[in-house]
């Protein structure tokens, strides 16, 4: 098979601990051939999406990761499938890029994830979707409702709808002088939506990301725990990952979400769990892979390369 990744630049890519290389290498080792493309080599022509590519060969050595072999352009449908794996953020640009994906879809081609869901199923918003494993939350733009919220909560977590690893996520509680500015800064002066959620203790263990596989769980999480001062557990924040098997919990959320999100074409999901509560459900490019490989043998990846396969053949 022909399989292409739309991803960041190459070179960008951390090997070591990325897992759009870990699904390169697992498909090269399967003999299936590995083209990247990122989103500005995509454009619409004569009827078709077209985007120029290069074949790449990935190698072990997390240092020099790659080997450019040829280039290639022409229609996406001359690949077997496309996996979408560029890192937010989710601007206008990236829409774009779901909307091409979204006509080369319709004449055939394969694209995981799938590029409506994408739009449609926003990383911190979607768990609204799922209220019967969720903490209490609150979204808004309007600080009266914040504070409403907070004197309520009496300590919450707030943050942007579309972050990612960490970025701009406050705690605050009642106590906090500075509540009026984090509100206006995050809201923009209320002119934009943001999210509230009940802080929860739990974080200190970890902020587990459970895997979904085309709705299966992978059967480790990654518990990603703040190093010391920190309340954010991200990798990208200093977080600390621990991989460990699923709770029983865990499995409860995971198989609950599942169903939904394989109906709607997500084939890699990744849900952020703390404690006993859904707080993301991440499906931009879901990370956490390389390390429950290294600490566990658990090859996501191979699961990945599986369903792949299986709906390939079942064309």
């Amino acid at each position: 098979m022909d399989i292409a990744f739309l991803i960041d630049p190459l070179e960008s890519l951390k090997a070591y601990k990325d897992s759009s290389v870990l699904m390169m290498r697992e498909a090269a080792s399967r003999g299936h051939r590995i083209h990247c493309f990122e989103q500005s080599a995509m454009r619409w022509s004569g009827g078709q999406v077209l985007a120029s590519a290069v074949r790449i060969e990935p190698a072990a050595d997390d240092h020099d990761w790659y080997r450019e072999k040829e280039a290639s352009d022409g229609a996406l449908t001359r690949f077997d499938a496309v996996l979408m794996r560029k890192d937010p953020p989710f601007d206008m640009e990236y829409v774009y890029c779901t909307y091409l994906l979204e006509l080369a879809q319709a004449q055939g081609l394969a694209v995981y994830n799938s590029p409506r869901s994408l739009r449609d199923f926003n990383e911190k918003l979607s768990i609204a979707r799922f209220p019967q494993f969720t903490a209490p939350t609150l979204v808004t733009r309007k600080s009266d409702d914040i504070r409403a919220f907070l004197a309520t909560e009496g300590k919450i977590v707030l943050k942007p709808l579309d972050g990612m690893g960490g970025s701009s996520v406050f705690v605050i509680d009642a106590a906090d002088p500075n509540i009026g500015v984090i509100i206006e800064t995050l809201t923009q002066f209320e002119s934009r939506t943001v999210m509230a959620q009940k802080y929860l203790p739990a974080i200190r263990q970890g902020d587990k990301r459970v895997l979904l596989i085309d709705g299966v769980p992978a059967p480790y999480a990654l518990a990603r725990i703040p190093k010391e001062g920190e309340s954010r557990g991200n990798l990208a924040a200093g977080g600390r990952g621990v991989a460990q098997p699923l709770s029983a919990r865990d499995r409860e959320i995971a198989e609950g979400v599942g169903a939904t999100v394989k109906a709607h074409g997500l084939l890699i999901v990744g849900l952020d769990v703390i404690g006993e509560n859904l707080t993301e459900v991440n499906v931009t490019s879901p990370t956490c892979m390389r390390e429950i490989l290294d600490q566990t043998g658990c090859n996501v990846a191979a699961m990945v390369l599986d369903v792949i396969e299986a709906k390939a053949t079942a064309k």
